[in-house]
């Protein structure tokens, strides 16, 4: 039986709110046409969100061609930026991989973020070996309950789990139709009483519960 976790990344696998926050001023310092300053708690407060959603939240000032062609932009100098730099992992995170696949569980990843954005998390911390799939809403243009789903069924899972730390991590999780765990490291509460971890050390024993009864 193939056994599968599925991870969000963004305040579940590392916070890189800094560093993004940073590219993201750096990009529009360069842009003569934009009087904009992105914070971190900007950055922070639409982590998880589509990129619509973060263009018309962030740039609400704007036409929506002008909001998504800005979106592009920093986003293209984010995940340069974040390819060279990284981000903060959260404590014990390559200890959890390595006890989750000792496990024989295999690992994905799926987020709402831009094609480029997990691949620059995977190559700057050196953690490719641990996964073996990931997908991303720049990837397909589809919602995160579609791209869950998506991963399940490519991999051929026979049971599988969604840890992620906001309530619109959680919607897509039921949407998809699995479990779900709340990281409580990260940056969200969820309206309904979830199972959940508190850091990432819990994970192996929590996942048991899900995938080995």
């Amino acid at each position: 039986m193939k056994k599968g976790i599925l991870f969000d990344l963004d305040g579940t696998l590392w916070d890189s709110s800094e560093e993004v926050a940073y590219s993201w001023k750096m990009a529009l310092e360069q842009r003569k046409d934009v009087e904009k300053d992105i914070t971190m708690e900007d950055i922070q407060g639409v982590m998880g969100k589509t990129m619509e959603d973060i263009a018309n939240i962030l740039f609400a000032e704007y036409d929506v061609e002008k909001r998504m062609e800005l979106l592009k932009y920093c986003c293209e100098v984010e995940n340069e930026y974040i390819r060279t730099h990284g981000g903060k992992l959260l404590k014990g995170l390559e200890e959890t991989l390595q006890k989750l696949k000792q496990a024989g569980y295999h690992l994905y990843i799926v987020s709402n973020c831009q094609v480029g954005y997990i691949e620059a998390f995977l190559e700057y911390h050196k953690l490719g070996s641990y996964f073996d799939d990931f997908e991303s809403y720049g990837g397909t243009g589809k919602p995160k309950g579609d791209n869950i789903r998506l991963v399940v069924e490519r991999n051929h899972l026979d049971k599988a789990v969604y840890l992620g730390d906001t309530q619109g991590d959680y919607e897509a999780t039921m949407q998809a139709g699995l479990p779900f765990i709340h990281a409580r490291t990260g940056y969200g509460t969820i309206n309904v009483e979830v199972p959940f971890i508190r850091e990432l050390s819990e994970l192996p024993d929590k996942v048991k519960e899900f995938l080995d009864r």
